[in-house]
């Protein structure tokens, strides 16, 4: 008999990745599927374990994706095939989130669950915005109500006039739509007019916006600045206060798009997003591993007649070891070899399996690896080189003028994962700077780029790792705007960083 799975229902917090609690990311980092909502930011499912299923049940004001009976009835469904499930909801599970019923419909069916709080965004986002949901002598409570619940009539619910009436902030969750009626309900309970009023649309995230008036004006400065939803109403006092962070990251509001392979991607997001920019992953390349071909196969049993084994990224570290080991060898079959590693990062990731670089260029790009080889290298020499299918020519050309053997043998190629072409399109539209790590990634790009996107990225700046990177690009017709003086993650950084600045 199949065990039974559990539920764990998880708190994503209020937009901002960074403000989703440790437990509930472990959580995310065990499951084996998650179920997950609109509100939340897409980087926590890059939290999940591979295999993980990834469904989607958002909903939104107008736009209901699925009816929470359907969403209880899959949670059981999943759970009883003794998985563990992951219910992934924006803010916190119990305001507003609907947790409780989900938990009713667990509990009925004997599925074990769990409750992981999150951070709502009835304070967190009030806090992004500069607003305390309390302050002394202005407001010594706080009290939260969601903005959408109609009755029947189209008008608000009955127990509106007395919450009107409460003394403190008041603040009103996905409530934009009905703002009018928000604002004559509170007049008609004797609100004074001149009660300072405000509205925070996309609270915590790069798009935040806050319009600030009085219950009498807040509904025409909305209009006029064409806020949308999802969108905070806060009344009160604190209102007129503005305590909004006085720490100015160098990447607050720039936001960035990133190209290359996951593990890289990943890496290049927390560092942008460390520094306050906003990432969003705009293509992805997958690694289709060649370590278990014949090819590799007869590289591994030559192992003896190298001397020289080069990596021109970390990608190839990674899949020769584990090849290596696959094969039936270990670490003592390159104990007399010497290494070459492009740049720092795939020398940090040769380190990580117990070896140190005999060789790293001043610049991290492959002609100068090959250039720098060509004068370590004699013709007693020879090298192994395991890389992509689509590797430089450029390390062939220089080293062919040594005249010293070599094996350039294909270790993997890359596939293209990502956003569909109107997603990337409409993604596109909304960045300041698009990143390329490779040539590979630029050729990945561009090979199903349509019009619309070429358009897209014609409005945006372009910053390439490196020259022959920044060379695939012109290749297809598009100058690379910046140029990373160091060819890393670090070094694409700080390039935007002086251009942002």
């Amino acid at each position: 008999m199949k065990e039974t799975g559990v539920v764990y229902l998880v708190g994503a917090g209020p937009g901002d990745p960074g403000l989703i609690t440790e437990k509930g990311l472990s959580r995310l980092r065990i499951c084996d599927a998650v179920v997950y909502d609109s509100l939340l930011s897409p980087r926590l499912l890059d939290e999940v374990p591979d295999q993980c299923r990834k469904i989607y049940v958002g909903k939104r004001a107008g736009r209901h994706s699925m009816k929470q009976e359907e969403i209880n009835k899959l949670l059981v469904e999943l759970a009883g095939e003794g998985l563990a499930v992951v219910r992934l909801k924006g803010g916190d599970p119990f305001v507003f989130g609907r947790g409780g019923e989900e938990i009713m419909a667990l509990s009925e069916a004997g599925i074990p669950y769990e409750v992981v709080s999150g951070v709502t965004s009835a304070v967190a986002a009030l806090a992004s915005a500069g607003i305390p949901v309390t302050h002394r002598a202005l407001s010594r409570s706080f009290h939260v109500m969601t903005g959408h619940t109609l009755s029947a009539e189209g008008t608000l619910p009955p127990d509106f006039d007395e919450f009107a009436r409460l003394s403190g902030t008041l603040v009103f969750l996905m409530g934009l739509g009905n703002l009018s009626l928000i604002v004559k309900g509170l007049l008609n309970q004797g609100k004074p007019g001149d009660t300072p009023a405000a509205v925070i649309q996309n609270g915590t995230l790069p798009g935040e916006r806050t319009i600030r008036g009085t219950i009498e004006s807040i509904e025409e400065k909305v209009l006029a600045a064409g806020i949308e939803s999802p969108a905070i109403i806060v009344v009160g006092e604190v209102a007129s206060l503005d305590f909004t962070s006085t720490l100015k990251q160098p990447l607050k509001g720039c936001r960035i798009g990133v190209t290359g392979t996951d593990s890289f991607t990943k890496r290049l997001r927390k560092q942008l997003e460390s520094l306050g920019g906003a990432s969003e992953c705009i293509l992805s390349l997958l690694i289709e591993s060649c370590r278990k071909g014949a090819e590799m196969k007869e590289a591994y049993e030559k192992l003896p007649s190298y001397t020289w084994i080069v990596f021109t990224s970390a990608n190839g570290v990674r899949e020769f070891f584990r090849g290596l080991l696959e094969w039936g060898h270990d670490f003592r079959s390159v104990g007399h070899v010497k290494f070459a590693a492009v740049g720092r990062g795939t020398a940090d990731e040769l380190l990580q399996y117990g070896f140190l670089a005999d060789y790293i260029p001043e610049k991290y790009q492959v002609q100068d690896l090959a250039a720098g080889l060509k004068g370590l290298i004699s013709r007693e020499d020879r090298l192994l080189i395991p890389r992509s299918l689509n590797g430089s020519k450029e390390l062939n050309e220089i080293l062919d003028e040594t005249g010293v053997p070599y094996d350039d043998i294909v270790l993997y190629d890359v596939a293209l994962e990502g956003l569909e072409a109107e997603k990337r399109t409409e993604a596109l539209k909304q960045l300041d700077y698009l990143t390329f790590s490779s040539a590979s990634g630029v050729e990945a790009f561009f090979r199903e780029a349509d019009k619309e996107i070429k358009e897209a990225l014609a409005g945006l700046k372009v910053v390439c790792i490196g020259d022959i990177t920044a060379k695939a690009l012109i290749g297809h017709g598009r100058k690379a705007d910046i140029i990373a003086g160091v060819y890393s993650i670090k070094g694409l950084t700080e390039a935007i960083c002086r251009d942002w600045k």
